[in-house]
């Protein structure tokens, strides 16, 4: 008699989203020391064939199935959308507008994918899930005033934008092709997509590896095995069993983790704003977590009523019929 297997424990996806919002603040501060060495194609190329790499062993091992059909396009697209084109615009990006600027930006993402998973994947609007967004974009508006240097342009404004919304898509994408496969075969195989399309950068990437100090490959090389391989696979976990809305509110942690890990890593201190700005962005998470408030007893007898009203119990009174109608 074969034991059937045990749900996993609650908190998972809850701890799965924290690994995941840890490693992508810490590739915040890699690109910093990177980004002097690397132009933005030839980044988004190392990392990704680092991290597809790592999770090509880790599927070999495991011998994952790979999807077909529907499901297989999806993840497709969500990779060439999200880790190709996301990564390559974002990395360009910052080279036009300063730091607080991207992050005001681009953190219109989590916004979007709420509004869309609520009207095209059918999540609805709670109450504590928009509240908590509102506070959380407070706060990275106000790290972003505290950051800002003034360093922006145009072209760094519209690709910042563009990478919101890719986010937003590939997001919404990878939670339908969740539906018809496991988070493994989902982050392997998006994370090769983006890698064929940022292909076309290989001569860049290799005449920069010659010349780069080797601290900034291996600053690749970290940000292709955590925030890529290791971060992305425990988003997947997570999406896999949360709401899409919910999920993406969590990133709102990674501009505070990453004003803090550049105070304990980098020693510099953040202004206080950035403080009041990085508790805002963990409140508004916290908010998002929140239980559904209980219906209250009147409003459970006032749905019981209305139940009874529309299927007709067997406690309902008869009432009277318009003329050519027979009573129900």
């Amino acid at each position: 008699m074969s034991v059937p297997a045990r749900p996993p424990a609650a908190g998972l996806p809850l701890a799965a989203a924290g690994v995941t919002m840890l490693f992508w603040a810490s590739a915040f501060i890699a690109i910093r020391s990177v980004g002097e060495h690397y132009s933005p194609g030839a980044m988004a190329l190392g990392r990704l064939v680092v991290g597809g790499v790592v999770l090509t062993m880790v599927a070999a091992v495991r011998r994952v199935q790979i999807p077909r059909g529907r499901t297989l396009w999806l993840v497709i697209a969500y990779g060439v959308l999200w880790f190709g084109l996301y990564t390559v615009s974002l990395n360009t990006a910052e080279r036009h507008v300063d730091a607080g600027t991207a992050a005001m930006l681009v953190n219109l993402g989590p916004i979007l994918i709420a509004v869309l998973a609520g009207v095209f994947l059918r999540e609805g609007f709670p109450r504590g899930l928009v509240t908590g967004l509102v506070i959380a974009f407070a706060g990275v508006l106000t790290i972003g005033l505290a950051t800002s240097t003034g360093q922006r342009d145009t072209t760094g404004v519209l690709l910042a934008l563009a990478s919101a919304g890719l986010y937003a898509v590939g997001v919404l994408l990878q939670k339908q092709a969740l539906a018809g496969t496991q988070p493994l075969p989902a982050t392997w195989l998006g994370c090769l997509a983006g890698a064929v399309v940022c292909l076309p950068f290989t001569p860049t990437l290799v005449r920069e590896v010659a010349h780069a100090p080797a601290a900034a490959t291996l600053g690749i090389v970290y940000m292709g095995l955590f925030p890529t391989a290791i971060a992305f696979l425990t988003w997947s976990y997570a999406l896999s069993r949360t709401s899409a809305g919910r999920l993406a509110t969590s990133s709102y942690v990674v501009p505070a983790l990453a004003v803090l890990l550049s105070w304990l890593l980098l020693g510099e201190a953040p202004v206080p704003l950035a403080l009041v700005g990085g508790a805002l962005c963990l409140a508004g998470v916290a908010v998002t977590r929140l239980p559904a408030r209980p219906k209250s007893h009147e409003d459970k007898a006032g749905q019981d009523r209305a139940q009874v009203g529309d299927h007709g119990g067997q406690q309902e009174q008869p009432r009277l019929a318009p003329a050519g109608e027979q009573p129900q």
